[in-house]
């Protein structure tokens, strides 16, 4: 009797979700330097609208932009999720998740949640490892694999700063020995600082990069909740930059106010570190835009109390009138729950030209928005070091005609040959673009 009793909210639940307002606005509407900003539509129950998870067919791929192709660089990856490449050419990956965590998804809106990241493939174990790729014949297509590192906890960014291997697991930057062409690892790693984690840790992902002198490390820390509705306590040190001197473990928030600050890339003409944010939800549809920002020491971008600038959400209390206002606007909008994840500069690659200067972007993909927005590798265009004119679709094609989800890009960045790597982790596999070879005369 207990389960038939449970059906009824359970199917309500599903219909409610299910029912809620379709997007007013247009993608290309929400994206740019000055996106469409409606009024709010809360609502108690989210909006879902996932694209269920299904993989790709023997011999799938995604659909490439003209003047390109996509190949599989390497497959059978246990959901890979974040990339770096080594100075000798070298492509690692990390192969990971969440960390089990029952405690962190309660209640009604728990419990969908936990249904949402079963739908979209995000409930696997994480393989705690961080897999060496070598293509050592040059064809675009690793040959060569074998596990750099094992048994981490959430590692997800990384980075080489002379002999130091550094990797951002989810509680803790971690450094290692490496020596040029070594393909494992297997010195014990020294812990450089802690990182925000704990019980909840809502944003596990800690994505990092070095200072172009290798002086700093710069790592993201997400938010532990939507809008600080988890409580300031578990707050501290989160939705911002840290900036960590990787000799001695002191760190200090760079920037503060971004909710989830994933993809970093360091922008070539400038010099300025850019970050990829994913904004709050449960605003409808059209809000809010996820984004891409230069970073600014010292920085506020508004979170919990204002988005896009100083548009207040009056969902948060109390107010904070005063950070509100040195709330900085972001530098270019990304399209509303796009999960805009992967970054990284254009420079070095060998696509044709007109993706010679920007930013190239992995969008996992919405999960609450109708119709669904995200799901692509994009280019956004630069000129003299900023934002200029809207993206280009790099890889799309990852719905198929059941409306599942083959695919999900995450990390993005350019290899020593100068093809475009994508991870994608419900495919488990990394896409590579490059130039399509002009057709035989």
């Amino acid at each position: 009797m207990k389960q038939r009793h449970l059906l009824l909210p359970i199917g309500l639940i599903l219909t409610l979700t299910a029912c809620g307002n379709t997007a007013q606005f247009s993608i290309a509407e929400g994206t740019g330097p000055d996106p469409a900003l409606p009024s709010p539509s809360e609502s108690l129950i989210p909006i879902v609208n996932i694209a269920k998870a299904a993989g790709w067919p023997s011999s799938g791929k995604p659909d490439a932009v003209a003047g390109t192709r996509v190949v599989a660089f390497a497959d059978n990856l246990e959901h890979p999720r974040w990339l770096y490449v080594l100075p000798n050419g070298d492509v690692l990956v990390a192969e990971t998740n969440a960390q089990p965590n029952p405690d962190s998804h309660q209640g009604i809106r728990g419990w969908i949640t936990r249904m949402i990241m079963e739908d979209a493939g995000a409930t696997v174990p994480s393989a705690d490892r961080i897999t060496l790729l070598r293509d050592s014949d040059g064809d675009g297509v690793a040959d060569k694999r074998s596990t750099l590192l094992k048994d981490l906890y959430s590692p997800f960014g990384m980075a080489l700063i002379g002999n130091d291997f550094y990797v951002a697991n989810t509680d803790a930057v971690m450094r290692f020995p490496y020596k040029t062409g070594q393909t494992r690892i297997t010195a014990e790693g020294s812990k450089v600082t802690d990182l925000p984690a704990g019980k909840i840790n809502h944003h596990w992902t800690k994505s990092m990069i070095a200072s172009p002198d290798g002086s700093k490390l710069y790592v993201g820390v997400g938010s532990n909740s939507n809008i600080g509705e988890n409580g300031p306590e578990n707050e501290e040190g989160r939705a911002s930059i840290w900036e960590i001197d990787p000799e001695t473990g002191q760190h200090r928030e760079f920037a503060t106010g971004l909710r989830n600050p994933v993809g970093l890339a360091w922008q070539p003409e400038s010099g300025e570190l850019w970050v990829a944010v994913n904004e709050r939800d449960l605003l409808g549809s059209d809000l809010v835009p996820d984004y891409m920002t230069s970073v600014a020491e010292g920085g506020f971008y508004g979170w919990p109390f204002s988005y896009f600038g100083q548009n207040v959400d009056e969902r948060v209390k109390p107010q904070h009138p005063g950070k509100v206002a040195r709330a900085i606007k972001p530098d270019y909008a990304l399209g509303p729950h796009t999960a805009s994840l992967g970054l990284t500069a254009a420079e070095g690659n060998t696509l044709p030209e007109q993706f010679n200067n920007g930013m190239f972007v992995g969008q996992h993909g919405s999960w609450n928005r109708k119709p669904r927005s995200g799901y692509k590798v994009i280019f956004v265009p630069f000129t003299d070091g900023e934002p200029d004119g809207q993206p280009v679709d790099i890889l799309t094609g990852f719905i198929n005609a059941d409306d599942k989800a083959q695919g999900r890009p995450v990390g993005v960045v350019i290899d020593k040959q100068g093809g475009l790597l994508v991870a994608d982790d419900v495919g488990n596999i990394i896409w590579r673009v490059s130039r399509a070879e002009p057709a035989a005369q």
